[in-house]
């Protein structure tokens, strides 16, 4: 369900939002480790919760960061009978002055979706404490009360699809296609993939490329993704993983029918991207939609808390490739996923 730009968007309490939230790890709790403190949001009860979402430059329907948290907003939306609208940033400049338009609007709560937005995030936050921001993927090092940072770690992320590439590898040879260095969680992305991939093979060749572009440019490039897929390809890469957006993207669909490997990101690609489903063995999830969803319901319900929120990883599921990934690999894939969440298994990102 989309709404035009900046008008509200009215979304049923039976409303249904497609979510790619399939993991072949269940079990583990969307979201968690909220710090006390928890505060209510600024509607009336009989008034609806108004929700804005500003992006990160790019379109709402990215398949990718965007798109899914605009997902979760709906979702949490359609949970509390509440309006949701977005605002697409076109550059660094659109973060401030998207974020004071929901202000001046008098949104309840206000999502904004990437690392970027941070620091005009925590800003506003500031300025305005009877309004309720929820940064994605925005860690949080002092705590106010009516900011939540949803951080889904992207070096777990990358570690465990990492350790798969490492075990279904042909040529001990994997890569990562990713946006730009400036962004510390494409980094951990990368790190954590090619720390995963050598946990499960030793002998593993790790190859990576961030785009040298402009952040307005960096993860909106299909046609660059595409290009440096192959440019892996002819150096013997069999398993490549795209952390990169819609540059991303380009690469997994370019990777598609050349008998290869490819791994998806944030969410359930096979459903997104479908152009990626013959070379798409699976996708490395950072539950993002579900973990704004419980978070707008959190404000709702008067549990909401300020600091940060830890979200979860997985993989989606392995469809067409079932068979490839046998029992043992599976078997190890969950010791992975457990040793990330107990802290026994390390990314090595940061250190």
């Amino acid at each position: 369900m989309l709404t035009m730009k900046g008008q509200w968007l009215a979304v049923p309490v039976a409303a249904t939002v497609a979510f790619a939230v399939a993991c072949s790890h269940p079990g583990a709790p969307p979201v968690g480790e909220r710090k006390p403190g928890a505060i209510t949001g600024a509607s009336d009860d009989d008034q609806p919760l108004k929700i804005g979402v500003v992006t990160d430059i790019g379109r709402v329907d990215d398949r990718s960061f965007n798109q899914f948290a605009w997902e979760g907003a709906q979702q949490g939306a359609a949970a509390v009978g509440g309006e949701v609208s977005y605002l697409e940033s076109g550059s660094r400049t659109d973060y401030e002055k998207h974020i004071n338009a929901y202000v001046e609007r008098d949104a309840d709560v206000i999502v904004t979706v990437g690392f970027a937005l941070g620091d005009a995030t925590r800003a506003a936050a500031k300025d305005h404490p009877d309004t309720i921001f929820i940064g994605v993927d925005q860690n949080q090092t002092e705590t106010l009360s009516n900011l939540a940072g949803l951080i889904i770690p992207a070096d777990h992320s990358g570690f465990l699809a990492g350790a798969l590439a490492g075990m279904i590898t042909r040529s001990n040879t994997v890569a990562v296609v990713l946006g730009t260095d400036e962004i510390p969680p494409v980094v951990a992305f990368k790190e954590g993939w090619e720390s995963g991939a050598r946990y499960t093979n030793p002998q593993v060749q790790n190859l990576a490329k961030y785009h040298p572009g402009a952040l307005n440019v960096v993860f909106n490039d299909p046609d660059w993704g595409a290009a440096t897929a192959r440019e892996f390809l002819d150096q013997g890469a069999d398993v490549i993983f795209a952390a990169a957006g819609n540059t991303g993207n380009g690469a997994l669909v370019a990777l598609a029918e050349e008998g290869v490997y490819c791994v998806g990101v944030d969410a359930d690609q096979w459903k997104t991207l479908p152009e990626a489903r013959p070379c798409l063995v699976t996708s490395a999830l950072r539950l993002i939609g579900p973990g704004v969803a419980d978070l707008i319901t959190a404000v709702h319900n008067g549990e909401f808390s300020g600091g940060n929120t830890i979200g979860t990883v997985g993989l989606a599921p392995f469809y067409d490739f079932d068979t490839l990934v046998t029992d043992q690999m599976r078997d190890t894939l969950d010791t992975v996923l457990t040793g990330l969440k107990d802290g026994s298994i390390t990314t090595g990102y940061g250190s």
